[in-house]
């Protein structure tokens, strides 16, 4: 009972373990990440087109409710550049920004990618995430953090723009462009240029002025603040916000509130409406956060459980949805900086939720002041990170397929959206795959002089035999391949008449379904008809069981070899 009740929860496993000195540990780690997820949980919740607060109670209970049910010890959950920007495109539709039905779409859009995930986790569904190729993932996140950027483009120059893809933004850029305003430049501008410098040169100015690692890498992390505190401060001395300076506002003092989504004969049409982008934002952040988490737990030489981590996502998200919130995910950014803080168990979550209640208890009336402008430059600075342009170039040396996909993806995520682009690609992937697997590679093996071992007669000099055609499929069998392994053996028999058999190399074969199965009886009977005997070698025991279930093996002309050379030596007798 006590195991399957930790298999749940995996805090009843490290909690038992809790020692003061992990306590010490996360606690330092939950401040550092305090003070870098106050500016950036805004950030993101405009990013949303959500109130700011709202980025602060997606930061909040999700992160207690990763503690539960979480294996990493340093993720960190919440909201993300890329989920934000496929929450504002998804609800885009649904209705208008800032408006309370909007605020209601986003909890239930949470509330929905929560459920999946957690049924995902409950089914073991963890292997979805492979469905997204990292071509795929990398064109994908490319293309979205440079939409991100353009997209905040608005609050940095002070302009309207309307859009979600660069069809649509760069027209309506170029319109407004005469409308710039001044102080809203001078301090987007500003706060842009320093975090920029915060972000390249601050850590090793510190290290070289005498600091230690650990504090010039605390500074570092909570220098945003300070751009937040000085930028506010300027709106409020100067009233900037009076001459148009777009400012955050009033935002709500208090906890996070309680959002049930209303249930009434609205509700089945919008779960509709949402329940692909809600699909695809569960996929996306799954894989962000696993990825992140795999790449934390090597560093320890820990592991994490994807089915687990489903689960406690699918958890996180539902709190939010629950708390005024948007989708969530573990992040990249947060992850490592808890990390690198020292974060020993997810624990280390609950003190920064601790802290961010504290932040929203007592300092959001600060916030009034807050120019939009600069928590637009804490977005930018943030997603242009993820832009990676050499991975075009490193993808078209390696497979041009991949590219293929890669390209594809990125180009219609900029041109057409997030969800199209997304879908383009794991269907593009999906289709090469299809089409690589349709078309195996074939090898026509000889020995390797004084060896026993059989190579491909166009790479290495071998000895053939005449009568006997060694073929090695480098491939599983399986409905989309079945016919293409009959033409080709049929080519090479026709190829050389004095051919009397046929073996083919198992080595590789992983797998033969119902449908090439069929295709073997019809390349058997034709062999026979030939003249020519159809022999098997080095079948491997799962796929040997199956063929043993059939009536195949009853059938065939020929033997089944525990290895290709005593294939060779035997027929060559």
């Amino acid at each position: 009972m006590k195991h399957a009740l930790s298999h749940w929860l995996p805090i009843l496993r490290w909690g038992k373990q809790y020692r003061a000195e992990h306590f010490g540990a996360d606690a330092v780690a939950a401040a550092v990440v305090t003070l870098m997820l106050i500016p950036q949980s805004l950030a993101y919740a405009l990013l949303a087109g959500m109130p700011p607060e709202a980025g602060l109670y997606a930061s909040m209970a999700p992160l207690v409710l990763y503690a539960l049910f979480g294996t990493s010890s340093a993720l960190a959950v919440g909201p993300a550049a890329v989920t934000s920007l496929m929450t504002a495109a998804a609800l885009g539709t649904v209705a208008t920004s800032g408006s309370l039905g909007y605020v209601a779409a986003a909890s239930l859009l949470a509330l929905l990618s929560g459920v999946m995930l957690f049924a995902m986790g409950v089914l073991r569904l963890g292997m979805v995430a492979n469905f997204l190729s990292h071509p795929v993932i990398s064109g994908f996140v490319s293309a979205s953090g440079l939409l991100i950027a353009a997209s905040q483009l608005k609050h940095l120059l002070g302009i309207p723009l309307q859009g979600q893809t660069l069809p649509e933004l760069l027209p309506s850029l170029w319109q407004h462009a005469h409308q710039l305003h001044a102080p809203t430049l001078a301090i987007g501008g500003g706060a842009l240029a320093f975090l920029f410098w915060v972000r390249r040169s601050l850590k090793g100015l510190l290290r070289r002025i005498g600091l230690g690692p650990v504090a010039a890498d605390v500074i570092t992390k909570a220098a945003p603040v300070l751009a937040l505190a000085v930028t506010t401060l300027l709106a409020w001395t100067l009233q900037l916000d009076q001459s148009g300076l777009r400012v955050v506002g009033a935002v709500p003092v208090g906890l996070p509130p309680l959002t049930l989504p209303i249930l009434d004969a609205s509700l089945w049409p919008q779960l509709q409406q949402l329940a692909t982008a809600a699909l695809l934002i569960s996929l996306v952040g799954f894989v962000e956060s696993v990825s992140v988490g795999q790449s934390l737990a090597a560093k320890r030489r820990e592991r994490i459980e994807p089915d687990a981590e489903l689960r406690a996502l699918g958890a996180s998200n539902i709190a939010a949805g629950l708390t005024g919130g948007f989708p969530v995910t573990g992040g990249f950014s947060r992850s490592v900086v808890n990390f690198e803080a020292g974060a020993r168990t997810p624990a280390a979550g609950v003190y920064t939720a601790l802290g961010l209640l504290l932040a929203a208890l007592l300092l959001t009336p600060a916030l009034h002041y807050l120019p939009q402008a600069t928590l637009a430059a804490t977005i930018v600075v943030a997603v242009l990170t993820l832009v990676n342009f050499g991975a075009f170039a490193r993808t078209w040396r390696y497979a041009r397929a991949d590219f293929t996909a890669l390209a594809l993806t990125f180009s219609l995520t900029l041109l057409i959206g997030v969800e199209a682009g997304l879908m383009a690609g794991v269907g593009t992937s999906l289709l090469l795959y299809l089409w690589r697997t349709s078309r195996p590679h074939i090898a026509t093996v000889g020995r390797v002089p004084g060896t026993e071992h059989y190579r491909n007669v166009l790479r290495h000099a071998v000895q053939t035999h005449p009568r006997i055609l060694g073929l090695r499929v480098d491939e599983s069998l399986y409905f989309a391949n079945a016919r293409y392994l009959e033409d080709h053996i049929a080519a090479q028999v026709a190829a050389y008449p004095s051919v009397a058999h046929v073996v083919l190399q198992c080595t590789a074969i992983n797998d033969i379904d119902a449908s090439a199965l069929e295709s073997l009886e019809t390349i058997a009977q034709r062999l026979q008809d030939a003249g020519v005997k159809l022999h098997l070698s080095e079948v491997k025991g799962p796929v040997m069981d199956r063929l043993q279930r059939s009536d195949f093996l009853q059938h065939l002309s020929g033997q089944v070899f525990l290895t290709h050379h005593q294939a060779i030596t035997t027929l060559a007798e």
